[in-house]
C-alpha cells in the first residue's frame, strides 16, 4: 500500500517496541504468575518452585559465554524444543535456564546437558560463584583497557570447581567492565575486575578537524581537562583541542566523541580489582565496591597476575567468613586492615583514594584495627 500524504497514520506500525514478555512464558509459569510461594535448591543449577495451586516448575541453569555464536544459539534451541517445549529464558548474569513442569523431566534434560561435553555446566546458583558478568572488550568496545571474554574465561577456568557446587559461606558474584565507565556490574559485585587507563588521550591533530566536532570533543569531558587549542601541521595553522593531564582521570569520553583522541596504550592499560559490592539488602545494606589492587598488567593471553588475585581473595574468603555473609560484609567485621593481611595484597596510598565524590564510602571514623600487614 502506499502512502497517502491525507492519511498519514492508515497502514502505519505505531507500536514498535518489545512484544509482551508474557507470550514467552512457560505455560505453568504463566498458569501460576503470582501464586508462587516458596523455593528450594534441589541440587547444584536446578531450583524448584512451588505454586499455592500445587503446580511445580524446575529450573537447571547453566552458565554460557557472554558472546555467543550462531550455532550455539541453535543447540540452545534444539534443548528447548526437546525438553521445554520450545521455552527458555537468560538471566541478568548470562546463564541459560531451562524449565520443566514435573520432575521426572529433569534428569532426562541433565542428561542431554551433559551429552554436550562442558558447553552448558550447570550450577551457579546458592552460595557458589555465579556466572561473571562482562562487557564487550576487545572484541567490539571501542573503549576498552582490557579484554572481557578472554579474563573471564581464564579466571572462570581456575573457579569452574565453585561454579557447579554450593561450599562458599554464601554467594559470590564476579564482574568484570574492560574500563571505568563500568558497563558490566562492577560497582554491585562481590569481587569485580575493572579495566583501566593510565595515561591520557593521544591527540592525532592532522585527523582531528575532519572526523571530529571539537565543541562536542571538548564538552564530553567530565572534569573540564579537554580545552580548545591551536596548532600547526604542514605550515598550516588548525584548530585543534589540548588536554591537561593533570584533570585527565582517562575514562575515554573524549575519545566516544572524537576518533582522533584514542586512549588505549599497550603499558598504561591494565586491571584494578574492587571488592565488597552487593546489591542485596540482605544482614547489611546495599553497598559499593571498593578498590584493593590498584593495577595489575594486561598479560595475554591468561591473565595469570588477574586469576591469581581473584582466586586468593576467593578462597580467604571461603576459609574465615561465617555462614550467608557476602564478601563485603566479611571485611567490614573483619576490618578492611584485616583484610588486605589475610588476602594477602600488599596496602599502598592508591588504596585509601575512593571516587573523588564519595567521601563517604570507606570507613571515616578514629577506629584502626592495627595488623601485621600495615607498618
Amino acid at each position: 500500500m502506499g502512502y497517502d500524504p491525507k492519511k498519514p497514520m492508515e497502514g502505519r506500525i505505531s507500536d514498535l517496541g518489545p512484544p509482551n514478555y508474557e507470550q514467552f512464558f512457560p505455560p505453568v509459569i504463566k498458569a501460576n504468575k503470582g501464586k508462587w510461594l516458596w523455593h528450594e535448591i534441589i541440587q547444584p543449577g536446578v531450583l524448584m518452585h512451588k505454586s499455592e495451586t500445587g503446580d511445580e516448575v524446575y529450573t537447571v541453569r547453566c552458565g554460557t559465554c557472554r558472546l555467543v555464536s550462531v550455532e550455539y544459539i541453535r543447540e540452545v534451541c534444539d534443548i528447548a524444543d526437546k525438553h521445554c517445549d520450545g521455552f527458555m529464558r537468560w538471566t541478568t548474569r548470562n546463564n541459560v535456564e531451562f524449565m520443566v513442569d514435573s520432575k521426572e523431566k529433569v534428569q532426562p534434560l541433565l542428561d542431554t546437558l551433559a551429552s554436550m561435553g562442558n558447553r552448558f555446566p550447570v550450577g551457579g546458583t546458592g552460595a557458589g560463584v555465579t556466572n561473571i558478568v562482562h562487557t564487550q572488550g576487545w572484541v567490539h568496545c571501542h573503549t576498552p583497557a582490557t579484554d572481557a571474554s578472554g579474563v573471564v574465561k581464564a579466571v572462570m577456568d581456575e573457579l569452574f570447581d565453585y561454579f557447579t557446587s554450593m561450599k562458599l559461606p554464601a554467594q559470590v558474584r564476579i564482574a568484570l567492565a574492560c574500563c571505568l565507565n563500568m558497563c558490566g556490574a562492577v560497582h554491585a559485585s562481590d569481587i569485580a575486575i575493572l579495566g583501566i587507563h593510565r595515561k591520557p588521550p593521544m591527540i592525532d591533530h592532522s585527523r582531528i578537524s575532519g572526523v571530529c566536532e571539537l565543541p562536542l570533543a571538548i564538552a564530553s569531558c567530565p572534569l573540564g581537562a579537554v580545552k580548545p587549542a591551536k596548532v600547526t601541521v604542514d605550515g598550516k595553522e588548525i584548530k585543534t583541542v589540548k588536554v591537561n593531564n593533570e584533570r585527565c582521570m582517562f575514562c575515554g569520553n573524549c575519545y566516544t566523541m572524537c576518533p582522533a583522541m584514542p586512549l588505549a596504550d599497550p603499558e598504561g592499560d591494565g586491571i584494578a580489582i574492587l571488592v565488597g559490592g552487593k546489591v542485596s539488602n540482605r544482614i547489611s545494606a546495599p553497598k559499593f565496591s571498593k578498590l584493593v589492587i590498584p593495577f595489575l598488567p594486561n598479560t595475554t593471553p591468561r591473565w595469570p597476575e588477574t586469576v591469581q588475585a581473584v582466586k586468593q581473595i576467593l578462597e580467604a574468603y571461603a576459609a574465615d567468613a561465617k555462614k550467608y555473609e557476602r564478601v563485603g560484609e566479611w571485611a567490614e567485621r573483619i576490618g578492611w586492615e584485616k583484610f588486605f593481611e589475610k588476602c594477602d595484597i600488599p596496602f599502598t596510598m592508591k588504596s585509601i583514594d575512593d571516587y573523588r565524590l564519595a567521601y563517604d564510602t570507606w570507613r571515616t571514623t578514629t577506629q584502626f584495627k592495627y595488623t601485621s600487614h600495615i607498618k
